[in-house]
């Protein structure tokens, strides 16, 4: 098992897609005197900038973003880089004198910075060899679907199209008896909130669907089909993990020869169940603190308010 990373000092902004993190990201990291690092699993990927809501140049000229534009979108990036990249940047900005602040809304990401993470045993290659061949069989939704039987935390995490990882989980509990969640998060007792400085922005459902409805509009008037065409141009393909990113699965499928108002309503509703399953996991932590928002709220106001909070 993997150390538990540096992360006691460390400030936390999260919530699910679309709260509005990201202004809230840059006026509390002013405020702290704290370089961002990105808490997202899909800004890491390089030229995947619309379709992630990824901070723009500007945003990021405000002030020092690490974590992001990492890797090409055609690699597959494992929580493993990930966390390894988090703990040098961790040192890294400390040494500087500076506060570090995670801004994102990875839950799995969030979890494993916080309490660790394990890979589970080693690969057995006869087993694996076995599940791709009853994959060829039932095919990769028939596995997805004994994985939901197996796992439904895991599968809740893996899309039903990554067949690399859905063989993964089957092998980690054919092996072990037990499902792959609970060999990879094992610490589950974490922290108090109050000892964290883990903050997670939160809206009503209503209000939530209403600003996710608006951002994907935004990010199709914007120019995400286009930018998807860019990325597969002349041939090249996105890694199976950036393609599981929200909207770009959608889009891909669009420009195969989909309908584009199906596309979009789509993105939409994908969109809104993964930020369901993002409340579901920032609940399960106890050292989060929530930070409830309605309507239209100062991002200043929200900044100044958590630093309120973490000082009581």
């Amino acid at each position: 098992m993997e150390e538990s990373l540096p992360v006691e000092n460390c400030w936390f902004l999260t919530g699910a897609t679309a709260v509005g993190k990201t202004q809230v990201g840059l006026l509390l990291a002013e405020k702290l005197g704290a370089e961002i690092l990105s808490l997202d699993s899909m800004a890491i990927y390089r030229g995947m900038d619309i379709g992630t809501a990824k901070p723009t140049a500007e945003q990021q000229a405000v002030l020092p973003h690490h974590l992001i534009d990492i890797a090409d979108p055609d690699e597959d990036y494992s929580i493993e880089r990930y966390l390894k990249a988090a703990h040098a940047k961790i040192t890294e900005v400390a040494e500087r004198g500076r506060q570090v602040l995670f801004v994102g809304g990875t839950p799995l990401y969030l979890k494993a910075l916080l309490r660790g993470l394990s890979a589970g045993p080693p690969a057995n290659w006869q087993l694996r060899e076995e599940i791709e061949a009853e994959v060829a069989e039932v095919g990769t939704q028939g596995l997805y679907e004994r994985l939901e039987q197996l796992d439904p935390l895991a599968a809740s995490q893996i899309h039903p199209h990554d067949t690399r990882r859905l063989i993964r989980a089957v092998e980690v509990f054919r092996i072990t008896g037990e499902p792959i969640s609970h060999h990879q998060l094992q610490f589950e007792e974490g922290r108090a909130a109050e000892d964290c400085r883990v903050f997670v922005l939160r809206r009503n459902r209503e209000e939530q669907h209403q600003r996710i409805n608006q951002r994907v509009d935004a990010m199709i008037e914007r120019g995400l089909v286009e930018e998807v065409r860019q990325l597969t141009a002349g041939g090249s393909q996105l890694g199976r993990t950036a393609s599981q990113a929200v909207g770009y699965r959608e889009v891909l499928d669009y420009l195969a020869g989909g309908d584009r108002e199906t596309m979009v309503a789509d993105v939409k509703t994908r969109t809104r169940r993964f930020a369901k399953r993002q409340g579901t996991w920032f609940r399960s932590l106890g050292e989060c603190r929530f930070v409830d928002l309605v309507g239209e709220v100062a991002p200043e106001e929200i900044a100044d308010q958590i630093v309120t909070r973490a000082a009581q």
